[in-house]
């Protein structure tokens, strides 16, 4: 059966490198399908559905998306609201009351849900429509998925900030503490990684969500690698968890915030990173320590775009548009590594994807619980695609002192 009316798509959460490149890629995809009679971009997200805030995507030149495409950020703008089932429902009668038939949401897990609660409702109304969830994290943290749009890009920002930062650390020896997102995943803080070239490059040192966070053994590890490098940089993920699960940046924070979907706010403070700083400097006399948090930076930096991001990012897109326009079918499209390095795009069912979230495997973590494998380096290289930045040494031979030498 051909379902004729309109197209809503909608960006939802933390904005990503590449994720207008879905967006784009749903909207040209949708235009050529005789059935869609206009394609709407909700402006921030689902709250510009209920307020009935829609641009009307079939007007824009092409030339134009294909440039919006290119530009990080949302270009409909975002939102942090976490529909409940009577949100969603509002959501549904909006899309009803403007012949909407397909819906395209481009986000996390928790847009996953909401998806699959506003398709709920169409089935219960006994409206033909269709709905698919377009994944979207930095994080890469969504189920099935081998990996996530947005999170390449993101990676290759945090590789090649810590290869800046080492370089620096190198330069003027101390340690260094930087702070990269991952509330419960630590795929991002491990893409620091990926830079190393040199036996003693950093970071030396890499702290996890998914392994319990020991201050000790924290302060143990940083005092070994200076003990033998005269230096020390570490990545540590704005998550990282004492042994009870409780986030260690809570018991430093004078004032807790919650977002809408009731998580402590990590990001908007240095606390975490500043605690960790002189908890090094008074326990190990080091007078250089310092910190910074990445924040907002690693999400939509220009100059660290993944090619291999973007083109994966616009066939999710694509493939949406296809799975409803062509196929008939609701879902989230999920990614799925085939080779070395190919994927595939298939179709999930909503409920495996939505709410819960990945985390880092085992074997991407070494032992002692304080840096990454092979394994995971192997897995990430093809994310963050051409790299043409590379550090490089001097190697030229030293001169023999001689007054020194007297």
């Amino acid at each position: 059966m051909v379902l004729k009316g309109k197209v809503v798509i909608a960006q939802g959460g933390g904005p990503t490198a590449v994720i207008n490149q879905s967006l784009v890629g749903a909207a040209l995809e949708s235009r050529k399908f005789p059935q869609v009679e206009r394609v709407y971009g909700a402006v921030h997200g689902v709250r510009g559905i209920i307020n009935e805030e829609f641009l009307d995507l079939t007007q824009e030149t092409t030339h134009n998306l294909e440039c919006v495409a290119n530009t990080p950020s949302s270009a409909l703008f975002s939102t942090r609201d976490k529909p409940d089932e009577k949100y969603c429902k509002e959501i549904f009668e909006v899309l009803k009351a403007h012949d909407v038939r397909y819906f395209f949401y481009i986000g996390g897990n928790d847009s996953a849900s909401t998806v699959n609660i506003v398709n709920e409702n169409a089935k219960k109304s006994s409206y033909e429509f269709r709905a698919i969830h377009i994944p979207k994290t930095i994080d890469n943290d969504l189920l099935v998925n081998d990996h996530t749009p947005g999170y390449g890009s993101a990676a290759k920002f945090v590789s090649q900030a810590f290869n800046g930062v080492d370089l620096d650390n190198r330069a003027l020896p101390g340690v260094y503490i930087g702070v990269v997102m991952g509330r419960d995943a630590g795929f991002l803080t491990a893409a620091s990684a990926i830079a190393q070239k040199f036996p003693d490059d950093g970071p030396h040192l890499i702290y996890l969500p998914e392994v319990p966070f020991d201050k000790e053994k924290f302060l143990g590890d940083v005092r070994e690698v200076y003990r033998k490098y005269g230096r020390c940089v570490v990545a540590v993920s704005e998550g990282i968890k004492n042994e009870d699960g409780v986030p260690v940046a809570k018991d430093l924070m004078s004032k807790i915030e919650y977002d809408a979907h009731g998580n402590i706010v990590l990001s908007s403070t240095g606390a975490l990173g500043e605690k960790l700083a002189s908890y090094v400097k008074e326990n190990l006399g080091i007078s250089r320590v310092r910190s910074d948090t990445f924040g907002y930076l690693q999400r939509s930096f220009m100059g660290c775009v993944s090619e291999v991001d973007q083109h994966e990012a616009r066939e999710v897109g694509e493939k949406a548009a296809q799975f409803a326009l062509w196929h008939n079918m609701d879902g989230s499209i999920t990614i799925h590594r085939t080779g070395d390095y190919s994927v595939d795009y298939r179709l999930t069912s909503l409920d495996k994807v939505a709410k819960y979230t990945k985390s880092m495997p085992e074997h991407f973590i070494n032992k002692e619980g304080n840096h990454v494998t092979e394994a995971f380096k192997n897995y990430l290289r093809p994310l963050i695609g051409q790299d043409p930045f590379t550090a490089h040494m001097l190697r030229a031979p030293k001169v023999d002192k001689i007054l020194k030498n007297i």
